[in-house]
């Protein structure tokens, strides 16, 4: 995708960036970032500079947390999978007898 100038408006403030996101996108993360400075600046309090990076510090927290969770969840996922091919294993393993290896007589005589 070609790379473009758009505006984006952010806490009562426009800004110019250049993006190769489609506008769906674009809007999408401006609307939660203007949310995120909605929780964290006062109403009818300006935006400051300051104020962007307490909502930038913010995200980047929930963005940590999340991957923390989604860290133990597959840790959590992988240890499940685990046993139960063990369980698989040993339910396979429990029904047969071992082959005999190549060049091993075999006990039946004629």
């Amino acid at each position: 995708m070609a790379r473009r100038t758009v505006q984006l408006r952010v806490g009562g403030q426009t800004y110019r960036v250049v993006t190769s996101a489609s506008d769906e996108e674009l809007q999408r993360l401006a609307a939660v970032v203007d949310q995120k400075l909605a929780a964290v600046v006062p109403a009818g309090r300006a935006v400051t500079p300051q104020a962007m990076l307490l909502a930038a510090m913010a995200l980047a927290h929930d963005l940590e947390q999340e991957r923390t969770r989604a860290a133990a969840i597959a840790g959590r996922a992988r240890d499940a999978f685990g046993r139960i091919l063990r369980r698989v294993d040993a339910a396979l393993g429990a029904g047969s007898e071992p082959a005999a290896s190549p060049g091993e007589a075999n006990d039946s005589t004629p």
